[in-house]
């Protein structure tokens, strides 16, 4: 019998990549490896000896291998250590915020966020010559300077000082940008989009890497924001008064932008709760859906007296329903009036809560586009916004400078964000978590569901500073303290508006540490043996590292699973074991160090069945027999208790 491991890297680009080349030219991949030059002539291209020296047009740079390296290698030896004592709401919370480098984020979150984030926005360094590549405010001293060149921070990160002295200037500049976005790219949906604030200092560079990265046919737009009400007086050339934010989509055939007279709610319910009940059949290919693909098995689906009973299963595949449904419920229209209506053009919906809305074809030409120019008459803020912002919210001068307005990133998230209110967005560059207070912020002005996931380095803040002289170790810190603070005032603020109590202003907290578990079998050593690892059992020696914990363990595991969240729900199941915890509802990770009759026949009644089991190896020692039997025994009783479902499952060990 053979027994698979769970897999010690989370994510493997390369052979992602691989995969994806091999569906579209199969006669190109042989036995998991490119042949080039066949490639080469599936895309029509046969070079002569004198043509293989060709120049072509690029950015290149000292260092953009390495970069182009370092986008590709997976991460290893790395985790996100969950911390409770940090996050708010944690049993219902959809958000996340997570300390540590974002690149390491980035690649850590690659496997359960592929192809799942609707939108980006970062904030990052402009290499304006005297900044730290993750800070907001970079200018120090020259004491500072020669103090923190090269130092680590509190949790071991490295921070460079990237000054214009230096010959490499704008190519440390590149070298730290292109690995993120392209790892980035991997978690945009498929009409996904990413903006990106920037300066003059690197505009001309970062839209000519983000041709590169995303292609110059997904690049949309370059907005100017004007961040001033009023430009500086010191300057002896000119006064500045905007910024730039460029913005790629994944793929820009399948985006479609609203400006500032979208936002009113244009989509209409197709239900209400007084009507009598009416049956209509809505044609396949004709409701489009931000649900997941799959298969959604006819019943009842919504809510008290919105439900809808749907008398078909609901097949969906990139975002459409494919097949023809017939649904009961209190509908607004017949079915001649929906036939009509679907003639002309009107759009349908069916909404992540299994609710039907529709967007009548007459209403299309009244949408406006957004402007590239984005000032005072957009309603988007200023510089000065943002500062009274953060005031309002820490009463507290200068406790970060420069963080971007409320109004900016709420303009920026509804100009993709009018048909689905239920999306991700993922800011890598944090800072004060603007990003996070916008998202709130919307969901409580128009009731919707987005999440956010908010990545920044812990940067020490400087002990002179207003920010550390008010409690403020760092700058996660403040990130932190700001969306709690922002969501209890924006409900206090809305408390009287109906539903606001279950607007999300939780979040869950995870930091980048080393890994849980022991990957490569080690004999447990008696000598030289830490006062933490002496605490553990023979076991745990054997299978973890010093420090763990059994949560760490099980967010490890998950983060090797495709499609699940961070924040999906575990929960222990003491009922099982003291050590048997299950994520997502779907996967049991059994941590257990024996394993028994008892416990087996546990697992197998869980309701429903978990698609997939997770034992310890050591948990069987060295008894391949017990080990079989135990399976077989496993295998039995799931059998017995699925009945005639008989779904598949998977088991691995760790």
């Amino acid at each position: 019998m053979e027994f698979p491991k769970v897999q010690k890297e989370i994510f493997n680009p390369i052979s992602e990549n691989v995969k994806k080349l091999a569906q579209v030219f199969p006669s190109v991949v042989k036995d998991g490896q490119v042949d080039f030059e066949a490639l080469k002539a599936e895309l029509g291209q046969f070079e002569t000896a004198s043509e293989k020296l060709s120049e072509r047009y690029e950015l290149g740079w000292a260092g953009k291998e390495d970069a182009k390296r370092l986008a590709n290698t997976d991460i290893v030896g790395r985790t996100l250590k969950y911390i409770p004592e940090d996050s708010k709401n944690p049993d219902t919370t959809e958000n996340l915020y997570i300390e540590g480098d974002n690149l390491e984020v980035l690649k850590l979150l690659r496997n359960s966020y592929y192809n799942k984030i609707k939108m980006i926005y970062i904030d990052p360094p402009y290499n304006t010559g005297n900044d730290f590549i993750y800070r907001d405010d970079f200018k120090v001293s020259e004491e500072e300077n020669a103090l923190l060149e090269g130092e680590k921070d509190e949790y071991g990160e490295r921070l460079i000082v990237n000054q214009k002295s230096n010959g490499r200037f704008h190519s440390n500049w590149l070298s730290m940008i292109y690995p993120r976005l392209k790892v980035a790219k991997d978690l945009l949906t498929e009409d996904g989009v990413i903006f990106i604030s920037i300066d003059d200092n690197e505009v001309h560079n970062l839209k000519k890497i983000c041709d590169e990265i995303f292609g110059e046919e997904n690049f949309i737009a370059c907005f100017t924001w004007v961040k001033k009400k009023k430009g500086s007086h010191l300057s002896k050339t000119i006064r500045n008064m905007v910024e730039y934010i460029l913005l790629f989509g994944k793929n820009a055939l399948k985006i479609e932008l609203f400006g500032e007279e979208a936002y009113s709610n244009k989509w209409q319910p197709l239900v209400k709760r007084t009507n009598a009940p009416k049956t209509l059949v809505f044609p396949a290919k004709k409701v489009e859906t931000t649900l997941n693909d799959g298969i959604y098995q006819a019943g009842v689906y919504g809510e008290g007296t919105s439900s809808l009973l749907f008398e078909t299963d609901i097949i969906i595949k990139n975002n459409l329903v494919i097949n023809e449904i017939t649904v009961t419920g209190p509908f607004v229209w017949t079915q001649s009036k929906l036939n009509e209506e679907l003639e002309l053009g009107t759009r349908v919906s069916l909404s992540s809560k299994f609710g039907f809305n529709v967007f009548r074809a007459d209403q299309d030409e009244k949408i406006k586009r957004p402007v590239d120019i984005l000032d005072n008459k957009m309603s988007v803020g200023t510089n000065e916004d943002a500062y009274q912002e953060l005031l309002s919210i820490f009463n507290v001068e200068n406790i970060l400078d420069y963080p971007k307005p409320v109004s900016l990133l709420k303009y920026l998230i509804n100009t993709i964000g009018y048909f689905n209110k239920e999306f991700t967005v993922l800011d890598f560059f944090s800072g004060s978590a603007t990003t996070a207070h916008a998202v709130m912020q919307l969901n409580a002005e128009d009731g919707g569901n987005r999440k956010f996931i908010m990545v920044q380095l812990p940067e020490p803040c400087d002990e002179k500073s207003e920010a550390y002289k008010a409690g403020f170790k760092n700058i996660c810190e403040i990130g932190k303290e700001r969306i709690r603070r922002a969501g209890e005032k924006i409900k206090e603020e809305n408390k009287d508006k109906e539903g606001i109590e279950n607007l999300d202003i939780g979040f869950k907290v995870f930091r980048v540490a080393d890994t849980n578990i022991r990957w490569f079998s080690e004999a447990i050593k008696s000598e030289n043996m830490t006062l933490e690892e002496s605490m553990m059992s023979d076991k745990d020696r054997l299978d973890f590292n010093p420090g763990f914990t059994d949560i760490d363990v099980v967010y490890e595991i998950l983060l090797r699973h495709r499609d699940i969240p961070l924040s999906a729900k575990v929960e222990k199941l003491s009922e099982i074991g003291e050590r048997t915890y299950i994520f997502a509802d779907t996967v049991v990770v059994c941590l257990e160090e024996n394993v028994t009759e008892s416990i087996i026949d546990k697992i197998a009644t869980i309701e429903p069945m978990p698609m997939k089991i997770i034992f310890r190896d050591s948990a069987f020692g060295d008894d391949i027999t017990l080990k079989t039997n135990t399976m077989l025994r496993l295998e039995a009783q799931m059998k017995k208790n699925s009945g005639e479902k008989k779904k598949a499952y998977r088991v691995e060990f760790i």
